[in-house]
């Protein structure tokens, strides 16, 4: 039978047993002249100037690699003139990832603060995207699936099939998020996009118009994350809940496999070990190379019932103001591609209550969900009051 690790003493040592003390994220966009690893260590000396702590206080370091190989621990590290007792570079880590390995190296005690680096010049280096959109390689590059968007064209397709969700639906998500965007500086694209816009503009993939396919962007994003005792000293941390992962490694052998349902369990467990439900989760971040990917979080972590989130996300209720604010900082669909990262520091942000004209009133927990492609799922439950 497999672990539900539900373990009480577990779940008393991890809720809330550590916490996000800085961030730090760098200007989107185009950043000529400027590689990867130029953008990651300015991200981070926003990060430590947020924490307010020197790098000497930095013990342990994360990175994710980007394209063309850049964000190595080994060449952040001399960079910044680190030697941590803990290093690690994930080969995709879209920040969940990255902060619950943070997590357990904290709570093993392999390390006491942990920087989280990413940065990524994919723009203006033109990196196309061009290869297959999973491990499969040829199998599916031969039937033209070398993008995200692809699966997720069919699974939308799939979606519909079995459930009717129209279009229109689909493009609640993509004119929502541009309406946070327009509230947020650091987002990329700003001009208003109407429903009349979303539906006139060209098919990507059909049905996969372009305001649902997320853009190439160059930027750099970082988290300090450290343990509950130690956080207390800092200004304003960030808790972390709860949190969960789950596999589909399977991949084209698992049922359904484009609608995952392998995920299903994984957040009934998170919540029960963090102690919140569902109903507590003031704003909700999902990470979106394409607006599909919302639909199906809102399914897969319990806010709505299978079938039921194309109809969900209508009427104002995933906006500003709205019943589950969704992705406040626009998204990957209109602030940036990222990976994910900035929805984590928008999280952080929220919970703060730092973000002016999108801050979502009285927010007190946030849930960040993120995927890679249809083989992992990870989310992380963060808290702006000790547990």
């Amino acid at each position: 039978m497999p672990a539900t690790h539900t373990d009480d003493d577990l779940s008393r040592t991890s809720r809330g047993g550590v916490a996000i003390v800085g961030i730090g994220t760098t200007a989107q966009g185009e950043l000529p002249g400027r590689t990867a690893n130029d953008i990651a260590v300015e991200a981070f000396r926003l990060a430590l100037d947020d924490a307010r702590i020197f790098k000497d206080d930095i013990d342990g370091l994360i990175t994710c690699k980007s394209y063309g190989g850049h964000g190595v621990d080994t060449q952040i590290g001399a960079m910044v003139g680190l030697n941590p007792h803990f290093s690690a570079t994930l080969e995709y880590g879209t920040c969940n990832f990255s902060l619950h390995l943070a997590a357990m190296a904290v709570l093993t005690g392999m390390a006491t603060t942990v920087a989280l680096m990413y940065g990524t010049n994919q723009r203006t280096q033109r990196r196309q995207f061009s290869t297959a959109a999973d491990s499969t390689g040829d199998l599916e590059a031969s039937y033209g699936f070398v993008n995200i968007a692809g699966p997720a064209a069919l699974a939308f397709r799939r979606y519909q099939y079995l459930y009717g969700a129209t279009e229109r639906q689909l493009g609640v998500v993509a004119v929502t998020q541009r309406r946070h965007a327009r509230l947020n500086p650091l987002a990329i694209f700003r001009q208003p996009l109407s429903m009349e816009d979303y539906l006139e503009s060209p098919y990507i993939v059909r049905p996969l118009r372009r305001p649902d396919l997320c853009m190439i962007s160059d930027g750099g994003a970082c988290l300090i994350v450290t343990g509950r005792a130690r956080a207390a000293s800092f200004s304003s941390p960030v808790y972390l809940l709860g949190a969960a992962q789950r596999t589909g490694l399977r991949h084209l052998e698992n049922p359904d496999h484009l609608l995952r349902p392998w995920m299903r369990g994984m957040a009934a467990e998170m919540f029960a070990r963090s102690g919140v439900t569902a109903a507590d989760v003031d704003v909700l971040f999902v990470q979106d190379p394409t607006s599909v990917y919302v639909l199906q979080a809102l399914e897969d972590y319990g806010f709505c019932g299978l079938g039921e989130a194309a109809s969900f996300v209508e009427g104002g209720r995933i906006e500003l103001g709205g019943a589950l604010p969704v992705n406040t900082n626009g998204g990957q669909l209109s602030e940036s591609y990222m990976w994910g990262w900035l929805h984590l520091c928008e999280a952080v942000r929220q919970l703060r209550g730092e973000c002016g004209e999108r801050q979502v009133e009285d927010a007190e927990i946030a849930l960040y969900c993120s995927y890679m492609g249809y083989r992992k799922a990870a989310a992380s439950l963060l808290s702006r009051a000790v547990p």
